[in-house]
């Protein structure tokens, strides 16, 4: 097992690295850790229905006041504290669906990570030093669902800064009986969980931190991304040159220019399938600019940047699992500041593809700097001309009032792209759900000055976002999830609020599944 000492606490600050050590790769696998004089905890999570299975674990561990109440529980957890301490046993059972195709409702998988990554927290609560665990009789889904949620669960913000990773987490042995526990699945869990908690962390960087010119340098030189994966960066004299006109407006006005990062992703061994290409918005803080917003509304904007951690974690996962096909990975880096070179209503700005957008509004930027990026990977030729061109953005607070926080909004062109999205999305537990590209709606942004605004009226914020980014996709298979980013309070795997990491397991689930 590898050791969790004082050396996990560098957490790559000598190097300058930024390394994210996995508990689960810890583990002890199909053995039972021998403890002398500490607490113990026993999980237990039944893939049948095993109604012996259950027994025997009730009186090989309760008390012997406890044993009839137990064995009579019919709850699909059980806690209580035993003879040698804690313990959980969970037991899968298929739920009724939610209606809706089955499209939101919870996965096998889902279920098992949220489940375990929630133990971490009472694992912490009882002090535990180590910890049995025991899958009897799931599938293969559920034990991935297991180890990414108890990897997921292993991060948390201050101890990663303070260089004490894992350090309060408990020793951990993991069985299984009635199948096996390959240890391949562990290290898809780990790369899996990895991803998340990268685009968790670079969303909640502090903004002092965080900036176009420090994201582009993690990007490049600290993530220590294999040969696999190439990188380039275009700052703001490039943006001009190649008449990158909105991306270059939005960042004209902060100390750190505005700047495009691209990842190319190659795999070493040729491959038939065509490339995709994923453009993530990374407002790395958001005033809103001279169209400022209200400080109340401003609390959050570091999280601006949520939909270019998530590409970036996707990027992470692509080379460390050896993706099949070739990815294209584009981060539209930028800080929406207030200044007297900043941008301002009524400007009308020239974008790569040639169309004159007049601002209508300053804080609706996002969709600016996706724009002349989209169009650069829209434009790519030959062997790197993509399939599908998928961005992901913290785009409007609009998406949120109809879907709430946890289900993105989904806009596609192409409907086979869409139903692939929205599959994966149910299968790892990062719902979506698909919006209409209403094209009457793009009236609202109409302009007497140039081809129109960047922004409309009131209603529909969500739909003229995303009909506006339309008009930058030249005709590419091409969808657009529109995404929270963040979670207001700990649930499930996510035991703190802040970043989390969505849509990264959907994106991750569709890939994985493309390449099938």
């Amino acid at each position: 097992m590898a050791k969790r000492t004082a050396a996990t606490k560098s957490a790559g600050k000598s190097s300058g690295k930024l390394q994210f050590h996995s508990w689960i790769e810890t583990f002890n696998l199909g053995k039972e850790l021998k403890v002398k004089n500490e607490l113990t905890g026993f999980v237990y999570l039944l893939g049948v229905d095993d109604a012996n299975k259950f027994t025997s674990v009730i009186e090989e561990h309760a008390l012997e006041w406890q044993e009839s109440s137990l064995k009579v529980n019919d709850k699909d957890l059980v806690y209580f504290i035993g003879q040698q301490g804690p313990v959980w046993i969970l037991r899968s059972r298929k739920k009724n669906s939610s209606g809706h195709g089955g499209l939101i409702d919870e996965a096998s998988y889902t279920w098992a990570r949220d489940q375990f990554g929630s133990l971490v927290s009472h694992f912490k609560a009882h002090q535990l030093k180590s910890v049995q665990i025991e899958l009897h009789g799931t599938e293969e889904n559920q034990d991935l669902g297991v180890l990414v949620g108890l990897d997921i669960a292993s991060y948390n913000f201050r101890q990663f800064i303070d260089g004490k990773q894992l350090l309060d987490l408990p020793q951990v042995s993991l069985k299984k009986s009635l199948g096996g526990l390959e240890k391949s699945l562990v290290k898809e869990a780990m790369i899996r969980a990895r991803a998340v908690n990268v685009a968790r962390h670079l969303v909640n960087l502090p903004p002092n931190e965080l900036h176009p010119k420090s994201f582009a340098e993690i990007a490049t030189k600290k993530l220590s991304l294999p040969k696999t994966i190439k990188a380039s960066i275009w700052d703001a004299k490039k943006l001009i040159q190649e008449n990158m006109g909105l991306h270059a407006a939005v960042g004209q006005g902060a100390e750190n220019g505005p700047c495009m990062v691209h990842l190319k992703y190659r795999p070493a061994k040729k491959s038939k399938l065509k490339p995709v290409a994923f453009v993530g918005k990374g407002i790395t803080f958001d005033t809103g600019g001279l169209d400022i917003k209200p400080s109340s509304a401003m609390r959050l904007m570091k999280k601006d940047m949520g939909g270019a951690a998530s590409v970036m974690g996707l990027a992470l996962w692509a080379a460390e699992s050896n993706y099949p096909g070739p990815l294209d990975f584009y981060l539209a880096l930028a800080e929406n500041s207030v200044d007297g070179k900043s941008f301002r209503p009524s400007d009308v700005i020239t974008a790569r593809n040639g169309l004159r957008v007049e601002i209508d509004n300053t804080d609706a930027e996002g969709r600016l700097v996706l724009a002349d990026v989209l169009d650069v990977a829209c434009t790519q030729k030959g062997t790197d001309e993509p399939e599908y061109v998928i961005d992901v953005a913290t785009l409007t607070g609009a998406i949120k009032v109809g879907l709430g926080a946890e289900i993105a909004g989904l806009f596609a062109n192409d409907d086979e792209l869409a139903s692939e999205l929205t599959l994966a999305g149910q299968r790892s537990g990062d719902l979506n759900w698909r919006m209409p590209l209403f094209d009457k709606y793009f009236g609202e942004m109409s302009s007497p000055f140039a081809d129109f605004k960047n922004s409309g009226g009131g209603f529909g914020g969500a739909i003229t976002a995303a009909l506006f980014l339309q008009k930058f996709v030249r005709g590419k298979k091409w969808a657009h999830l529109d995404v929270y980013a963040w979670t207001d309070k700990a649930q499930g795997a996510l035991l703190a609020s802040g970043g989390n990491g969505q849509p990264v397991q959907c994106l991750i689930e569709f890939l994985t599944k493309r390449s099938s």
